[in-house]
């Protein structure tokens, strides 16, 4: 009998590991009653805050409507621009967009696969129009360049929206990813490192008045029940993810660190190969592994050749959005091109990770890469 196929990503076994917990605490939000904006999302929105080391966050129904509220709390403008990646899921960009304001796009580090603090000081040099907000996008679950960039925004006066949806829980200069920007946006999809078992989002900020304006615009605009102050749209965490995120937030730190012990497996494993490039580490921060990428001449050849020995991966992302239909000629490129990010689109490749995985699958995986002969 041949052995069971491994998956790239497998969010039903997050819910086996703490099933006993998240039915408890299902039981427990259906008995109370209050499913939306409920006692479960106050207490998640405190909690999660508090381990991220944010004084304020605000529970929102996806990780892209997070990043859309997080800019509209800062009143930009129509011609203003907001500088972000284009080698990233699609949610950065389209968020940038229903907004209401403009992204420009600026290449990556090839190495970390973040935006290019010295890419992005060459746009600001002769920007499209006014750069009034950067998302640096912390992907993979590495984090972007948070020094660098913090001093471009004191030099330049935009403000900082950290993208957090692949970094719960990872560290840079002793704090946590999206405690250092003026706004953080996170999602809780399934197979993120702290996933819910549905839609969900959040935004962090230690702006008091930002925290403010952003719970107000994720209902309606409403300071009073019905009386919208200000416009705003729908965007709430129901009190299922909030039940559900509070048992997961529990386990994060350990989940990270046996993703961070796959990641080993895998370092170790493959440090004998010349045709692969493996994941980078930041010197003075965490790396928490939602995904871990590496790098291929051949890589659709090895992915072919790992899935015919039941191996699954997956490709992120096959399409830089800069060259995708829906967003091509229509978003302004920043100085130098993006060249880095479309080498990335060609060449990355993201092995099985996923803390139940466990240490005799990541050697299958191991065992199947050294099987591949590459030409």
């Amino acid at each position: 009998m041949s052995e069971q196929a491994i998956p790239q990503a497998d969010p039903r076994a997050g819910y086996h590991a703490h099933q006993f917990e998240i039915d408890a605490a299902l039981a427990r939000m259906l008995e109370g009653g209050r499913y939306i904006l409920g006692p479960e999302v106050e207490a998640f929105e405190q909690e999660f805050a508090a381990y991220i080391g944010a004084r304020y966050g605000a529970g929102t129904a996806s990780g892209t409507e997070a990043l859309v509220l997080a800019l509209k709390a800062l009143d930009l403008g129509p011609d203003d621009y907001v500088a972000t990646v284009s080698h990233t899921a699609v949610a950065t960009v389209a968020a940038i967009e229903l907004a209401g304001v403009k992204p420009l796009l600026v290449d990556i580090d090839p190495r970390t696969y973040t935006i290019d603090p010295q890419k992005l000081e060459a746009s600001l040099r002769n920007p499209p129009g006014r750069v009034a907000a950067v998302i640096p996008v912390h992907l993979y679950g590495l984090g972007a360049d948070m020094s660098a960039l913090g001093a471009l925004a004191k030099q330049h006066g935009f403000r900082i929206i950290e993208d957090c949806a692949q970094s719960h829980g990872a560290w840079l200069d002793g704090r946590r990813l999206g405690s250092i920007g003026d706004l953080a946006a996170f999602s809780f999809y399934p197979t993120k490192n702290l996933g819910g078992i549905g839609d969900g989002g959040a935004v962090l900020t230690n702006d008091a008045a930002l925290a403010t304006r952003l719970k107000e615009l994720r209902e309606y605009g409403w300071r009073r029940r019905y009386i919208s102050d200000r416009t705003g749209m729908n965007s709430r965490l129901d009190e299922m993810q909030a039940a559900i995120l509070r048992v997961k937030l529990r386990h994060l730190d350990a989940d990270n660190a046996r993703r961070q012990a796959i990641a080993g497996i895998y370092d170790y494993g493959l440090r004998w190969s010349e045709e692969i490039v493996l994941p980078a580490r930041r010197s003075g921060g965490s790396h928490v592994f939602h995904q871990y990428v590496l790098r291929c001449r051949d890589r659709d050849g090895l992915q072919a050749a790992l899935k015919a020995r039941g191996v699954g991966t997956n490709i992120h992302y096959p399409v830089p959005v800069h060259l995708q239909p829906a967003y091509r000629d229509r978003v302004a490129i920043g100085q130098g091109g993006l060249d880095e990010s479309a080498r990335a689109a060609r060449d990355v490749l993201s092995l099985p990770v996923f803390p139940e995985l466990g240490e005799d699958r990541a050697a299958r995986v191991v065992a199947a890469l050294k099987a591949v002969s590459f030409g």
